[in-house]
């Protein structure tokens, strides 16, 4: 769907809300789909494969818009593709509850009834976050190498009415799921009542896992609108050297408690040289597959820490590897698999400020969770006027900042941007050190060299693929047309 296509949509969409007898066939469209999906759902823990992707099926020509013979080739994709094995697992692995709350709370209500509330602000050259990541507590129990988390201020906390208030002006804005993070998230006192109090609203907990206990796993299943990832580092060796001895132990403990209670959960991983060939390994997969895990998400551990250390990256090969690590799981597993960097292609380049945005334990707002600059405070701004700030519509101005979208970012793959526009704009550092990667000259050649490595490694790789911008449009707009009222 291209800029003016959605244009066209979102006038239809106020068009019909001019006329009563549209909007009360929109708003019963709306309530049919929604009692249709409850009832799919209900089938969804004693069907099988086969008759989960017949029902995913009967809700797509019933709902999408298109006659039968366009959507005749769902079942066929959904039975040969990891996705029909995806859906299965989740109908096992998932609590009845858990399973509406993933399905109504997130895809129907946070990605697509709320998708033409993103399209408007779009369109009046706003923004509004797909996922918006909350740190309301800078306190962990652990001190893990290299985290960026360990820059802020151990007092750093944000009060429960201004996140509760935060929470609702994302819901009103149109954001999908709100991410929290920390520290240790499971250190913020009021963090079951948050999500107890926005039941429509999805919640994404990263959590280290080893404060999990049966009580409160008990109250996470009483909710049902939250998903945990849980950080690891690799096997017990590469998860204690870096988190500490017993960790791994924990977080394993943490999944049999999960598993058993029906809770949905993935794993996260941080990219280091030394990780790499562990954490995109077929082996490792299969082990998170069977613990439980529904979805693995990698990210690379950044260089945006003071003092940081650059010698930590992931090297370019390696970052290609991930690539082909990612494709061959999305191919042959089970799991839904998210590669912060390498999947940049799919949403066009950086989301930073666009897509996503973070809010940090001192009320600063980031526009990326690597991005630790600001030119507002929450607790002085709304979330729509946040984000509309001079820097983040600066970063939106610029993205992509390469034609080259295995590209995204400002610090590793474009430095020369995140140094203009730390010289053109009146941003802050979020804690001290936070500049080092941009005032020491030591770390600008290191990371100049090795931004050319990078380009050279994937120059050959996007040569062949050739992702484009309207790629991006394409899948919004299948999705719109797909479920959309």
């Amino acid at each position: 769907m291209g800029f003016r296509e959605i244009v066209q949509f979102v006038r239809e969409r106020e068009e019909a809300r001019r006329r009563p007898a549209e909007l009360l066939l929109l708003k019963f469209k709306q309530v049919l789909m929604l009692y249709t999906l409850k009832l799919i759902l209900a089938f969804f823990p004693v069907a099988s494969k086969e008759n989960i992707i017949k029902l995913i099926t009967w809700y797509a020509i019933l709902f999408s818009g298109k006659p039968p013979s366009q959507v005749k080739a769902l079942p066929e994709f959904l039975a040969t593709s990891s996705f029909g094995d995806i859906a299965f697992r989740l109908s096992r692995l998932t609590s009845r509850k858990a399973l509406d709350r993933l399905a109504i709370s997130f895809l129907m209500d946070g990605l697509i009834m709320r998708e033409e509330k993103r399209l408007r602000e779009e369109l009046q050259g706003g923004a509004v976050p797909y996922s918006l990541l909350i740190s309301p507590t800078a306190r962990c129990n652990l001190r893990c190498q290299g985290c960026y988390a360990a820059n802020y201020a151990v007092k750093d906390e944000l009060p429960f009415p201004l996140v509760d208030r935060l929470v609702t002006e994302a819901e009103e804005l149109g954001v999908a799921v709100v991410t929290l993070l920390g520290g240790e998230p499971f250190l913020w006192g009021p963090l079951l009542d948050l999500m107890g109090l926005h039941p429509h609203m999805y919640f994404l907990v990263f959590t280290n896992a080893t404060l999990i206990t049966p009580d409160l796993v008990n109250r996470l299943k009483r909710l049902g609108n939250v998903m945990l990832t849980l950080s690891v580092e690799g096997f017990e060796k590469e998860t204690d050297a870096r988190r500490g001895p017993g960790t791994f132990a924990k977080v394993m403990a943490a999944m049999d408690l999960l598993r058993q209670a029906k809770i949905p959960f993935g794993y996260s991983v941080t990219a280091t040289r030394t990780n790499e060939p562990v954490i995109a390994s077929e082996t490792f997969a299969d082990f998170m597959i069977a613990r439980g895990a529904l979805m693995g998400w990698m990210f690379l551990c950044m260089p945006v820490s003071r003092n940081p250390d650059l010698e930590l990256l992931p090297t370019p090969e390696q970052r290609v590897h991930m690539l082909n690590f990612v494709n061959l799981v999305r191919q042959t597993r089970p799991i839904v698999m998210i590669d912060f960097w390498n999947d940049a292609p799919y949403v066009g380049g950086c989301i930073a400020g666009k897509y996503y945005a973070h809010i940090n334990p001192q009320g600063c707002v980031e526009p990326c969770i690597f991005t630790h600059f600001c030119q507002d405070n929450i607790k002085d701004k709304s979330l729509k006027e946040a984000m509309n700030s001079e820097f983040f519509r600066e970063l939106r101005r610029r993205q992509p900042y390469n034609d080259n979208l295995y590209l995204p970012c400002m610090w590793i793959d474009n430095p020369e941007v995140s140094r203009e526009i730390y010289e053109r704009l009146p941003i802050t550092p979020c804690h001290p050190g936070a500049d080092d990667i941009l005032r020491r000259e030591d770390l600008r050649q290191g990371v100049d060299a090795y931004c050319a490595r990078v380009r050279e490694a994937y120059r050959p790789i996007w040569e062949q693929e050739k992702y484009e911008m309207e790629n991006f449009y394409k899948i919004k707009d299948t999705v719109l047309r797909l479920f959309a009222a």
